[in-house]
């Protein structure tokens, strides 16, 4: 028996590491400006990758063998394009990536994050961290996804260099603005809203400072209610306090945002302007807001403002909108383009063509 347990180990080792060397096989190397190999495993990577961006939108896909052929097509375009744009002293720093990295989220969240602030958002609410939640979401770690991010920008940086005048050119017309606002105009409504002036004291260490801190900003505020500058002029960013002007609508959605019921939300819009709440206290803070405004739900026409006190109509939303969409369909053609003009036999080596690579595909 310890003889078959020894030799089932050593088939089971040789078995993993054919699997590995299969995987490690190259496809193509990219040599314009130095030698780089893309294996078939970095194609897995990038084919995972694509399938969970489907799973993220409750789709289940397989990408077919000549969908892995455009995404191996695609990797060497990168590599084209960044290697060019390295042959011509481009480089982006870890800062900007870094910066593009949070933006993303900051977006999604409605709010400017630091990096350790999203790492323990995303532990607390899925219980993981962020470079595991980015490998179970994207197929990378945190250092794998900010390299890809690394080249994607520095390729951006190059296709916009050589094609700066063109893709500026590129804007919506009035008649596509107008006809994007008749073919979704029961999306451009405001439903009701009101304006808070909203303040929240984090515990910290220290939940008896903290509501003494936030008792004292509402005592200050219920007595002059032009301190609502003042107080967001000086709130401390080492997050002593946190104070300013939120718009809330009158949404499900909305009261999951704020981690409020929907039942806290109609009572709200029940308060009339001026309304000052009391004192709350939550699992982390201490908070008071004020109602300063409110606004009805309306129909907008295309000279309409899209948000409450901005500036920005409904025209210029879509205007930019339309424009941003038609100028990244330009992008990606003209990137394709350059990257064509690169693809020479001099510059890419493919290593699996035919019915070789279809085979090595087939997975």
């Amino acid at each position: 028996m310890k003889r078959f347990v020894i030799g089932l180990s050593l088939m089971l080792a040789v078995a993993f590491g054919a699997f590995a060397q299969s995987d490690l096989q190259p496809l193509a190397v990219v040599k314009l400006n130095k030698s780089e190999t893309i294996t078939l495993k970095q194609l897995k990577n990038r084919v995972d990758f694509v399938e969970k961006q489907y799973e993220g939108y409750g789709m289940k896909k397989s990408l077919s063998v000549d969908e892995k052929k455009q995404l191996l097509e695609s990797l060497i375009d990168e590599k084209l394009i960044t290697q060019a744009a390295a042959k011509e002293g481009l480089s982006v720093t870890d800062s900007q990536v870094n910066a593009a990295f949070l933006n993303t989220f900051s977006q999604q969240l409605g709010q400017q994050v630091t990096e350790a602030q999203l790492n323990d958002l995303i532990q607390k609410q899925y219980g993981m961290s962020l470079s595991d939640y980015l490998l179970q979401n994207t197929g990378m770690s945190l250092s794998d996804y900010k390299a890809y991010l690394k080249n994607q920008i520095i390729a951006q940086q190059y296709v916009y260099t050589k094609k700066q005048n063109d893709i500026q050119k590129v804007a919506a017309t009035d008649e596509e603005i107008r006809a994007a606002y008749e073919m979704n105009k029961t999306t451009f409504v405001w439903n009701d809203m009101l304006k808070l002036f909203l303040v929240i004291v984090p515990k910290g260490n220290n939940a008896q400072d903290a509501q003494a801190l936030a008792t004292s900003l509402k005592n200050q505020y219920t007595k002059d209610k032009s301190s609502a500058n003042s107080i967001k002029n000086s709130q401390d960013n080492n997050t002593k306090y946190r104070a300013g002007d939120l718009t809330v609508a009158k949404t499900q959605s909305q009261a999951q945002q704020l981690g409020w019921t929907y039942d806290k939300i109609i009572e709200l819009f029940n308060k009339d302007v001026g309304f000052i709440s009391d004192l709350n206290e939550t699992e982390t803070d201490f908070q008071f807001y004020a109602i300063l405004k409110k606004y009805d739900a309306k129909m907008l026409t295309l000279s309409d403002i899209i948000q409450p006190e901005t500036t920005v109509t409904v025209y210029d939303y879509i205007k930019q909108n339309l424009t941003n969409q038609k100028q990244t369909q330009y992008f990606a053609s003209a990137a394709e383009e350059i990257a064509k003009e690169l693809d020479t036999a001099s510059n890419v080596d493919r290593k699996k063509t035919g019915d070789a690579l279809d085979k090595l595909l087939n997975w």
